[in-house]
């Protein structure tokens, strides 16, 4: 799926330092194997289904550590987990599988170990490490369009256009062109060019083929960058109705989160937390439930819980900019801290620059009353070639 990893507001990583206090038996050990399967090496939240299956990985990597499919079958599950829970401990886990390929020099790696890495590296906000990765695997393979698909998002979430459509376009010659076109597409809609979006994506959906049922996780995304393109034209009516035909198609993931926030800008808190409600409690939900709830008795729960997690995070070296989109949204929708959010705004861009950022970095500025930062806002929103209409409005 082309689907932005995390890195779009969804589960955030906690930070580096976490990841290498969860996995630290990649760096200079071997991996440790369990060698009976009720010994409890770490904690972590029960997740239904989980179970049976972790023993069962285990007991092949146990017999197999060096088998690149199995060990990226047992990190895709432990990355998905980290994705659904909002607990990076898993992300630790998963680069923990991939221990045996730490060691090994990039063109020796499977090109499939390689991408997995980058992938779990992109989710721990580690861009600069995940780009290295993806360039030693299309090094090695020059036709991978996992790892095409995965540049192009992180070279989109970084604020370089120009290169995600390159990769894109890599990935059109090498990969179903359903992914290419759309990938494309996006990064039409985040230049301005929102007709051609808009056309790109309305004649992608068109395709008979992704009607069928087991291609509503294809069609929810498809439509939820729809609606992030409506939004960006300054659509707000068109973006909502995008936003509920994804949610028809697949009541789950990254759009849960995208139509809370449109929601609240739309003025419209309180169905968030009817959205929300049944979803793991991870940082993403509670910061979303916080904001829906802000002034209300029922919210603060929400807001001391995060807190809470924020100041455990803050103890960890180095994940203040990791953590940074959020506590700047926490400090200016639940605390009211218009200094402390445009000061942690300002350091977010620094890290990554989807609408999302630039969007709360403008938003952190006006209510700061900050003349210089919003100049500063225009400028980077000039120099990365970002329309957004929202952001218009505010500056």
């Amino acid at each position: 799926m082309l689907r932005r990893l995390p890195t779009r507001y969804a589960l955030q990583a906690w930070a580096a330092a976490l990841w290498i206090s969860a996995a630290t038996t990649c760096v200079g050990a071997a991996p440790r194997v369990p060698t009976d399967d009720n010994e409890v090496v770490e904690s972590l939240p029960l997740v239904a289904g989980w179970s049976r299956e972790a023993r069962t990985l285990r007991r092949e990597l146990q017999k197999r550590p060096t088998d690149a499919t199995v060990a990226i079958a047992a990190a895709t599950r432990y990355l998905e987990l980290a994705r659904s829970q909002g607990d990076a401990r898993y992300a630790g886990n998963a680069m923990g599988v991939l221990a045996h390929w730490t060691t090994v020099p990039p063109n020796e790696t499977p090109g499939a170990i390689l991408v997995m890495r980058a992938t779990i590296a992109q989710f721990l906000h580690d861009f600069d490490g995940a780009q290295a990765l993806l360039k030693a695997a299309l090094n090695r393979q020059p036709a991978n369009a996992q790892a095409w698909i995965t540049l192009a998002t992180l070279h989109r979430v970084r604020g370089r256009y120009s290169e995600s459509d390159a990769a894109c376009r890599a990935l059109g010659r090498f990969g179903p062109a359903l992914y290419g076109l759309a990938c494309l597409a996006e990064n039409a809609g985040l230049r301005g060019n929102y007709d051609e979006a808009r056309g790109a994506l309305t004649n992608l959906l068109a395709d008979p083929l992704l009607q069928a049922r087991e291609q509503a996780g294809t069609r929810q995304w498809l439509l939820t960058s729809l609606a992030e393109v409506e939004e960006l034209a300054g659509r707000p009516v068109e973006a909502d109705a995008a936003y509920r035909r994804a949610l028809q198609a697949e009541r789950a993931g990254y759009v849960l989160l995208a139509y809370s926030d449109y929601l609240q800008r739309a003025g419209r808190p309180g169905e968030i937390t009817a959205l929300l409600n049944t979803q793991a409690r991870s940082d993403a939900v509670l910061l979303r439930m916080a904001i829906a709830a802000r002034g209300l008795e029922g919210g603060r729960t929400e807001a001391a819980e995060l807190k809470a997690r924020f100041s455990a995070a803050a103890e960890r070296p180095g994940t203040t900019a990791v953590h940074a989109r959020e506590e700047a949204m926490f400090a200016l929708d639940v605390e009211g801290d218009t200094r402390r959010a445009l000061d942690l705004a300002r350091l977010n861009v620094k890290l990554q620059r989807e609408p999302i950022d630039l969007l709360l970095f403008a938003r952190a500025a006006v209510a700061a009353k900050d003349a210089l930062a919003r100049a500063e806002v225009k400028a980077l929103v000039r120099e990365i070639g970002l329309r957004d209409a929202r952001v218009d409005a505010l500056l």
